[in-house]
């Protein structure tokens, strides 16, 4: 690299930077930031960089370690955690939306091969956003976030399986058609033997010598990805397929984790270069045209993928408000969809024209999107009462079993960690508890003395009201949600309930304000746990130096 581009470079990241705070401000994702900036940057701005050369290989090294870390990371044993809903979901979504976007590329006058390409990258939605945006909300870990990650790792599996069909038909030219295909799935097997007896004998001992210096495994995994991933390509596979099965053969070995998390920033940084080559290589000789598409794509995607996994969740016996919150995470393409294209240009199934049409789908769906999710629970407030009839569309789908009319003392709310710890003691005591949770699972796996569990959710003000709160002494909500509790204990008010409400609350604010709104008793784990520490340490340690007096400390 010369001076004149190492000047380039700096430049460039420095743009890259001025437009990130632009981007955090507006609660953009940077891939949105990074193509834009290819976009200026590039031949159709200001010229400084050119797609080849140098930014070529950055960019490919960027892939190689996105597709790496995704196998490496790679988690079936949370799709078997989320049920039969991810594969469905997950599988359902791709089948619908490769469908209806074939058809409407078609409508749109694309040729067969092209409407494939555009419909199937329609169907990829970006984990690595999702994610992001989930953690950032803490909703990674309530039913809608598992269910969602469950089917963003069925859509990864299955992108990659297109990628490699992808290149097994792509190379079969001519009349020995089956012939190179047979060829190119044995090889491909070979490949696949080949790294299982890695994973199985030579990789667990070899990560464990280089993990002794941190410097070094981060260095053995580029160099394992990329390597893997230039085999791949040698023999006549995509380098993204090698990298992704580079991955999966260090999944199982115990540094997965550590090696995982210390390649994320490189990842982010290298992935910089493959966006900047997008946007770079965006073709706006017929812009009009592609704006007017991307605009009908882009509807589809933002409103046409929610809905369809609105509705398979609703005949999975979800409620509408779950499969709405997962869906949202579902109205955008990913980074796949853009890589998938790039791998048709390459083999010369579509042009730039195509990719740059898909890039555009890709700009618009990710940055609605973002808003989407970011509000998802106000924008379902907005649209809920056209949603929630889809509760009631089939028999009995309101909840697993009718709640009983018998004696009940208490009634629980949530399953969660904290929740059941809850019904466990309460149950244990002698009380009989009913059990309310919004995730069939949690309701099917709750098997107790004195205990039944309902599928419900609290803030239904009509299932609230065939529970048998005349019988129950005690309302208790185990869930640390503001909104749920409040609708809560104003439907419990409304409905004249007389007996004992205690809610739970992680953040002294939020239990002020279920206070003033009526609690008898809020619940806080967390100040109740630094309280209990704070008494064994008395205990154990007596008074702090310095202090005096029976009540020091």
């Amino acid at each position: 690299m010369g001076n004149d581009e190492f000047v380039t470079l700096a430049l460039v990241l420095a743009v890259v930077v001025a437009l990130g705070l632009v981007g955090n401000l507006l609660r953009q994702p940077l891939i949105v930031v990074f193509i834009a900036v290819g976009i200026i940057v590039g031949p159709v701005g200001l010229g400084w960089i050119s797609p080849s050369g140098t930014l070529e290989l950055l960019a490919h090294v960027g892939i190689a370690l996105l597709l790496f870390l995704v196998g490496l990371r790679l988690d079936l044993h949370l799709i078997r955690a989320t049920g039969p809903v991810a594969l469905a979901t997950g599988l359902g979504q791709i089948v619908f939306t490769s469908a209806v976007g074939y058809g409407l590329a078609r409508l749109l006058g694309m040729e067969p091969l092209t409407a494939l390409y555009v419909a199937v990258a329609l169907t990829f939605s970006s984990t690595i956003i999702i994610v992001k945006l989930l953690s950032d909300k803490r909703e990674l870990d309530k039913l809608h976030g598992r269910i969602a990650i469950g089917f963003l790792i069925v859509q990864d599996i299955v992108v990659v399986l297109v990628m490699i069909a992808l290149t097994a038909f792509g190379q079969a030219t001519g009349d020995s058609v089956p012939a190179e295909i047979l060829q190119v799935l044995a090889v491909g097997g070979g490949l696949l033997v080949g790294l299982a007896l890695l994973s199985r004998y030579v990789l667990p001992r070899v990560v464990a010598v280089v993990a002794r210096s941190q410097e070094l495994l981060v260095l053995f995994g580029v160099a394992f990805a990329v390597s893997v991933a230039a085999l791949s390509e040698w023999l006549g596979f995509s380098a993204e397929v090698g990298a992704f099965l580079a991955g999966v053969s260090l999944a199982s070995t115990d540094y997965r984790d550590a090696l995982g998390a210390r390649l994320v920033s490189l990842r982010d940084f290298m992935l910089l270069f493959f966006f900047l080559q997008l946007g770079a290589n965006l073709d706006f000789s017929d812009a009009g045209r592609q704006i007017s598409e991307a605009a009908v794509l882009s509807v589809f995607v933002l409103v046409g993928n929610p809905l369809i996994v609105v509705l398979i969740m609703v005949l999975m016996r979800y409620p509408a408000r779950v499969g709405f919150l997962a869906g949202l995470t579902v109205a955008q393409i990913s980074e796949f969809s853009l890589i998938f294209a790039a791998l048709g240009l390459s083999l010369g199934h579509i042009g730039s024209a195509t990719v740059s049409l898909i890039t555009v789908v890709g700009l618009i769906t990710i940055g609605g999107s973002t808003y989407m999710i970011l509000y998802s629970h106000q924008i379902y407030r907005w649209l809920g009462r056209w949603l929630d009839p889809l509760d009631r569309l089939l028999p009995g789908r309101r909840h697993l079993g009718e709640p009983p009319t018998g004696d009940i003392d208490v009634i629980v709310y949530g399953l969660g960690r904290f929740g059941r710890e809850v019904v466990t003691r309460v149950a244990a005591a002698g009380y009989r508890v009913l059990a309310v949770d919004f995730d069939p699972q949690k309701v099917a796996a709750t098997e107790q003395e004195n205990v039944t569990a309902a599928f419900g959710s609290a803030e239904d003000r009509e299932f609230l009201e065939t529970l048998p709160l005349e019988q129950a002494r005690m309302v208790l909500s185990a869930i640390p949600s503001s909104q749920a509790d409040l609708v809560l204990i104003h439907a419990l008010r409304q409905h004249g309930y007389e007996g004992t409400v205690v809610l739970t609350a992680l953040d002294p604010a939020l239990a002020d304000q279920l206070r003033r709104a009526g609690a008898d008793h809020v619940l806080e784990p967390y100040r109740a746990g630094a309280e209990d520490l704070l008494d064994d340490l008395r205990e154990h340690m007596g008074p702090p130096p310095g202090s005096t007096g029976p009540g020091a400390g």
